[in-house]
């Protein structure tokens, strides 16, 4: 395993020699947050662990030791609920060390096994003061975790805030990107439909729509058709040389 390297005499020195390498790269979130998930698991052990993204005034669950495709990007939590929402709330770590689910705090997913597990360890992640996520251990067994597993969690939190934010931020750029990208072919694809059949705006614009619902394809696909299937046209109809 990548992380197992970090386990030597001096696990806290090759743990921030590995931050600091991770750090020097620029990659997309879920690639920073599976190299987060690691190094967290290869230095404190665990039987579970989730990080939680904050977008606006939720919660996303980004990241897992464990599978669990069925909620991953779709599992979310208000800022103030459950114990996660609290710690993104008041930006303080909170160990239970047994019967984590009887926390009055506590919010239940019956998606997630873990949710019946004992301990529970909660600390946020920072970046210029800021809380842009929380990240959750959890056992199977009653554990007490010591003031330096907290610690070392809690600084990992620290350490690896900015770079999940940049990596976050860079894919709402991405994102954003994709969106006038469509939003161009869909453009050129209602002025094809206008000129060819004469069509109104709305028209062209419903057209698309409904070839989109009939194909069960997203408008983007369908918009790319109709330009693709145009420059064809245009080609064909150029003189052979």
């Amino acid at each position: 395993m990548e992380h197992a390297s970090l386990i030597g005499e001096n696990p806290e020195v090759d743990l921030l020699h590995e931050i600091g390498r991770r750090l020097a790269a620029a990659d997309p979130l879920h690639d920073v947050l599976n190299h987060v998930v690691g190094l967290i698991c290869a230095t404190v052990k665990c039987d579970s662990c989730f990080i939680y993204i904050r977008e606006g005034d939720e919660l996303v669950l980004r990241g897992s030791k464990n599978p669990h495709p069925e909620v991953m990007d779709r599992l979310k939590l208000r800022v103030g609920q459950g114990i996660t929402g609290w710690v993104a709330e008041h930006r303080q770590p909170v160990a239970v060390p047994r019967n984590a689910s009887q926390d009055p705090r506590f919010k239940f997913f019956t998606e997630l096994p873990e949710d019946s597990f004992e301990a529970f360890l909660s600390v946020p992640i920072l970046s210029r003061g800021q809380v842009v996520g929380v990240i959750n251990l959890q056992k199977r067994l009653a554990h007490t975790h010591t003031r330096r597993e907290i610690n070392l969690i809690s600084t990992i939190g620290f350490l690896v805030g900015a770079e999940i934010e940049a990596a976050r931020l860079g894919g709402e750029i991405s994102q954003l990107s994709e969106q006038l990208e469509a939003r161009k072919l869909v453009e050129r694809a209602k002025g094809i439909l206008q000129r060819e059949l004469g069509l109104s705006e709305e028209e062209a614009y419903l057209a698309l729509q409904k070839q989109s619902r009939q194909r069960r394809k997203p408008m983007k696909d369908v918009a790319e058709a109709i330009v693709l299937s145009e420059e064809v046209k245009k080609s064909q109809r150029q003189p052979q040389s």
